[in-house]
C-alpha cells in the first residue's frame, strides 16, 4: 500500500471509528449499560450522571483528536494552508489535553480495578508527554522530529480501539472472563501502541533533523 492509500485508509478508519463511537454512546447504549454491568467492587462510589457528562466530554475530544490527528496526516501541504495545520494542530494539542484530564477522573472507576487504573494514568503520562514533545520540537523547527513524536502521540487516538479488539478477540476466542480480558487488553494496548509507533515513525520519518517547517506548515 503506498502512502496516500495509507493516509487514505487512516481517515476512513478514524470517520468509522467516531461515527461508530457516538452511535453506540448516544443510540445503541445511551446509558452504557453494558459496559458498567462489568464494573465491579469499585474503589468509590460511581456518581453515574456525573460519571456520564464526564465520559461525553472525554468522548466529545477524543474523537476531536483522532480526526484532527487524520487530517493533518493526510494533508500536509505546504504554502498557503500553513494556517490550517497549525489550527488543526492545536486543536489536537487541546483535545489531547482534554481527553487526559477526563481521564484522570475517569480512572479509578476502570473495569479491573486499580491495576487497569494505573495503566490508565500511565497512559496519560506518556501520551501527554509525547504530545508536548511534538509541540516543542516543531516550535524549535525540527519538523522530522516533530512527525515522529506525532505519530508516537497520535497512535494513542486509537486506544478505547485497540482495547474494545483485543478484548473481544480474549472473550469471544478464548473464553477469557471480561474483566480479565480487559485488563490485559489495556496493558498490550499500550505496548502495542507504542511498538506500532515507534515501527512506522523509525520507518517513514528521515533520521536526520531538518530546519525548515515548509512540509508541515
Amino acid at each position: 500500500m503506498n502512502a496516500k492509500a495509507s493516509l487514505r485508509a487512516l481517515v476512513i478508519v478514524a470517520i468509522g471509528f467516531v461515527v461508530w463511537t457516538l452511535l453506540n454512546r448516544f443510540v445503541l447504549d445511551p446509558q452504557f449499560a453494558a459496559f458498567l454491568a462489568h464494573k465491579t467492587d469499585l474503589a468509590r462510589p460511581l456518581r453515574l450522571t456525573a460519571w456520564l457528562r464526564v465520559l461525553d466530554v472525554h468522548i466529545a475530544f477524543a474523537c476531536l483528536a483522532l480526526l484532527a490527528g487524520a487530517l493533518n496526516f493526510a494533508g500536509r501541504p505546504p504554502g498557503v494552508r500553513r494556517g490550517r495545520h497549525r489550527a488543526v494542530g492545536y486543536l489536537y494539542l487541546f483535545s489531547v489535553l482534554v481527553v487526559v484530564v477526563t481521564s484522570g477522573y475517569l480512572a479509578p472507576y476502570a473495569t479491573g480495578g486499580r491495576a487497569v487504573s494505573m495503566a490508565f494514568n500511565l497512559l496519560n503520562m506518556i501520551w501527554i508527554a509525547v504530545t508536548i514533545a511534538a509541540f516543542v520540537t516543531i516550535r524549535r523547527k525540527q519538523v522530522d522530529r516533530h512527525r515522529r513524536w506525532m505519530i508516537r502521540s497520535y497512535a494513542f487516538c486509537f486506544t478505547n480501539l485497540s482495547i474494545h479488539l483485543l478484548e473481544m478477540a480474549l472473550t469471544r476466542a478464548f473464553g477469557v472472563p471480561y474483566a480479565t480480558a480487559y485488563a490485559v487488553s489495556v496493558y498490550a494496548t499500550i505496548l502495542l501502541l507504542a511498538l506500532i509507533a515507534e515501527l512506522i515513525a523509525r520507518r517513514t520519518v528521515p533520521s536526520s533533523p531538518r530546519t525548515t517547517t515548509s512540509a508541515l506548515h
